[in-house]
């Protein structure tokens, strides 16, 4: 189990994360979103062990996990930046991290390699970005941790591979108690494997939900009336991304879902429509703190 005891870290006076709190469970698959430079890969880092939080800890089944080699037997990070040993194959790898971690399979490795149809004598300098990916995969994977953490997994894959991906990860937790988490600009490859979403905006976690149950949470209202609107109307109404057109409003909220139905009909619209949002609605709903007008912009005059 991973888990996130109000971690905060700083570097210098910039403060990257703050209080942030997250728990991801034994055979679960925990998928954070945020936009460059939201903390991600600082939090990743911190659960790591590699970096010590200012406040708060970073802990793997209890115990935490800075400076810990007993932890870190059990726990393999993927970062965005690969880095190999100079000149490295991935057999002289593999060599390496054997004699890291105990339970590396050999024999795992040797089909995963099959499975991505990638030659082990050669060296890794030589491979593209989704080559690179896919071979720190099969080390994960290897290894037989306990705790995965992706940072930016996905990036580079082509959809094939992304398919293999998700699949063998979900085999994996299948057989075994393994805690993975994943960052991804890619929100729909997040919905798609994971059970738990998290969003990172403003050195916080604003959204940290089961993925099942995140969509209920949103709605977007589309309202129509029988003659033209104003902005207005909608001014008692907690809301986000107002759209009016004519006679016609749409907007989006994620609290108080029964009370904004309740003000709406209470207007005596023609209609009201109501829907569910997408996870990359979601995340926009969320991270945009405003909405710009491109009507005008290409026009100089």
């Amino acid at each position: 189990m991973i888990e996130a005891r109000s971690i905060t870290k700083r570097y210098g006076d910039f403060t990257a994360i703050e209080d942030i709190t997250l728990t991801v469970g034994p055979s679960s698959i925990y998928g954070l979103a945020g936009y460059n430079g939201a903390g991600k890969t600082t939090l990743i880092k911190t659960l790591a062990g590699i970096y010590k939080p200012e406040s708060g800890g970073a802990y793997i089944d209890g115990q935490n996990t800075f400076d810990n080699n007993t932890v870190r037997d059990r726990l393999f990070y993927v970062p965005d930046e690969l880095f190999f040993l100079p000149y490295a194959t991935m057999d002289t790898m593999a060599k390496f991290y054997r004699g890291y971690y105990p339970d590396f399979s050999a024999k795992r490795y040797e089909k995963l390699k099959k499975v991505f149809e990638l030659n082990g004598s050669k060296r890794l300098r030589s491979f593209s970005k989704g080559m690179k990916r896919q071979a720190e995969i099969i080390f994960a994977l290897s290894v037989k941790p306990t705790v995965i953490l992706l940072d930016e997994s996905f990036d580079g894959l082509d959809p094939q591979k992304r398919s293999i991906v998700k699949e063998l990860l979900l085999e994996y937790i299948a057989e075994s108690e393994v805690s993975i988490l994943i960052s991804s600009h890619n929100l729909s490859e997040l919905s798609d494997v994971s059970d738990h979403i998290g969003l990172i905006k403003g050195k916080a976690l604003i959204v940290d939900s089961p993925t099942d149950d995140i969509s209920e949470r949103y709605r977007r209202f589309c309202v129509v009336f029988d003659k033209e609107i104003n902005a207005d109307i909608f001014e008692n109404i907690d809301r986000k991304g107002l759209k009016i057109i004519g006679k016609g409003a749409q907007l989006i909220a994620s609290e108080d879902l029964e009370n904004i139905r309740d003000s709406l009909n209470q207007m005596n619209p023609v209609s009201v429509e109501e829907n569910t949002l997408s996870l990359e609605e979601i995340f926009l709903f969320e991270m945009e703190d405003s909405t710009y007008d491109f009507s005008e912009f290409f026009n100089e005059e």
